[in-house]
């Protein structure tokens, strides 16, 4: 296949110098999908899921964790916020349910802008400065096709660019992955008694080093590649994206697989996001009886943007098309957590059972919804606050009080030493935790009273109430006032040089003190700041590179 892939794309390289636009991205478009199809998929198949023990030990026994991970998911997509998606006429009252009965985090932060360091950084409770795994791993051979595929006289916004030079130091996707030598949630839980599983999205590198059966999970049910149900499904409804080439790619690349425990793959058994949870269903009645850990991490509502038809009537008649098929996969997450939250209680682990409700980034600016993170300025693969604040909400009856509201900043990395401290598990020995437990009776200090993100030259911190953003690319610094200014409207950095400086001194600290990258970034690509892709950016609009 390696070969093959390699003749064809040197035809398209001899090909697009010659060609219009129009015929050059039908030629890349057509390389992706040939490539696509060399994997064979079985038939579906039923789940066999390890059973517990048949009665339940006497004596208390330490919280299950049920944790509940959207992918791109706008902050504004949440009723709970007082907004909701498509102007809030979409609720997601499962959701809220958490937060009602729960604590809600006021200023909660993912890891980072992008999906895959975000979810490293919840399983480990550590910056990729420590762990080297900074960057998401793309699909081989993704990069140079969205660069291909990119229109920048359509976007109005400078090129995205591929480092060819630097695209030969990157491991195969497969091996982009969170290294071996790491300690996960799942590790310290497994050791602590805990049955581990994972159903859905993983993004952390497969096989004996990656793989999450190699990270801690006893049981994992993977997602293998990006469709919610095929294509040409009588029961889907589709929205593509012609002004993403992102999505061009995903729709020409992906196909509707699965794997268990990294066997041969296979065909999941309906629409991801409800098949998932038919799944999570299941392992919580297969392990009433013993402490658990479910890490249920959807792909919704990252695109390809599919939902079930039954979804799509139910939310109404949405416009644009896109808004409609986005709200209807945003109902289908809210009901899962219901479906979720009534499996607890049907088999009695209501009380002692910690469920916890995320995303991995805010939304993208590239599925063109223009409020689906107001009232945050910015989208994913940026740092303004509607790249990196998302919802995160935690239930459990028998500590949280109903309607606690926390208002100091939580962030991703918190999540392990949280789950860990709740399991009575110690933090692993000689290991540097960045993250504090969210549930102390004291809530312990950060370093600094900092909180920080990176990616390549894309630097920011949070320290108390101030926010700095410093980019090489194009070269700027932002000062922020978040308690004066939550939507970062104002930038302050020429009155305050002296606070820049010295937040800068912070982020240039943290940097020293970590470790390189675990491979280079490829791709570089603008981010309209205040536009969605959709848009054309116009003269004057701030915008980023994002480095992956």
């Amino acid at each position: 296949m390696k070969k093959r892939a390699l003749l064809i794309g040197a035809a398209v390289l001899l090909a697009i110098g010659v060609l219009g636009w129009t015929q050059r991205k039908e030629v890349v478009l057509r390389l992706v999908t040939t490539l696509a199809k060399d994997r064979d998929i079985a038939p579906y198949s039923p789940v066999a899921w390890q059973e517990g023990p048949a009665t339940a030990p006497a004596g208390e026994r330490p919280p299950n964790i049920v944790f509940i991970l959207a992918d791109d998911l706008g902050i504004n997509d949440i009723s709970a916020f007082g907004g909701g998606v498509a102007g809030g006429r979409v609720p997601t009252p499962n959701i809220d349910r958490l937060a009602a009965e729960g604590a809600l985090f006021a200023q909660a932060y993912a890891g980072t802008a992008s999906c895959a360091p975000s979810r490293a950084m919840i399983l480990t409770g550590r910056y990729p400065t420590r762990t080297g795994f900074e960057f998401t791993p793309t699909p081989d051979g993704m990069g140079r096709m969205v660069a291909m595929l990119s229109d920048s006289a359509r976007s109005g916004l400078p090129p995205v660019d591929w480092n060819r030079d630097a695209a030969g130091d990157v491991p195969p996707f497969d091996e982009q992955g969170l290294p071996g030598s790491e300690v996960t949630i799942a590790e310290i839980l497994k050791g602590a008694g805990y049955h581990t599983v994972h159903i859905g999205k993983w993004h952390l590198g497969s096989g004996s080093e990656f793989g999450a059966n190699a990270q801690g999970f006893d049981e994992s049910l993977l997602m293998a590649s990006g469709l919610h149900l095929p294509e040409d499904d009588p029961g889907v409804v589709n929205a593509k994206l012609d002004f993403d080439p992102i999505d061009r790619f995903l729709w020409a690349r992906m196909q509707y697989a699965a794997a268990f425990n990294e066997g041969l793959l296979f065909a999941p058994g309906g629409y991801l996001a409800d098949w998932w949870t038919d799944e999570a269903v299941k392992v919580i009645r297969a392990n009433r009886n013993r402490p658990f850990f479910l890490y249920l991490a959807h792909w919704g509502v990252h695109t390809p943007l599919q939902a079930t038809r039954a979804d799509y009537d139910a939310v109404g008649d949405i416009k644009p098309h896109r808004l409609r098929v986005y709200a209807a996969m945003v109902r289908a997450l809210d009901r899962s957590v219901g479906r979720v939250l009534a499996a607890l209680e049907a088999e009695g682990l209501d009380d002692n059972t910690i469920v916890v409700f995320s995303s991995d980034n805010g939304g993208a600016g590239y599925v063109g919804l223009p409020e689906i993170n107001a009232p945050y300025r910015g989208w994913k693969l940026t740092m303004f606050e509607g790249g990196i604040r998302v919802p995160l909400f935690m239930r459990w009856p028998a500590r949280i009080a109903p309607g606690t509201r926390i208002a100091r900043p939580a962030a991703h990395i918190d999540l392990m030493p949280t789950f860990a401290a709740a399991a009575g598990a110690p933090l692993p020995a000689g290991v540097a935790i960045d993250g504090i437990d969210l549930l102390a009776p004291e809530t312990p200090p950060r370093a600094d009273d900092a909180l920080f993100w990176q990616s390549a030259y894309y630097r920011v911190v949070r320290q108390g109430d101030w926010k700095l953003q410093v980019t090489e690319r194009p070269k700027q610094t932002w000062l922020f006032d978040l308690a004066a200014d939550p939507t970062e409207k104002v930038n302050l950095a020429d009155r305050e040089p002296a606070r820049v400086a010295a937040m800068t001194a912070l982020l240039d600290a943290h940097r020293k003190a970590g470790r390189a990258p675990l491979y280079p970034h490829t791709v570089e690509a603008p981010v309209a700041i205040d536009r969605t892709l959709a848009e054309r950016a116009r003269p004057g609009d701030e915008y980023v590179y994002w480095p992956n």
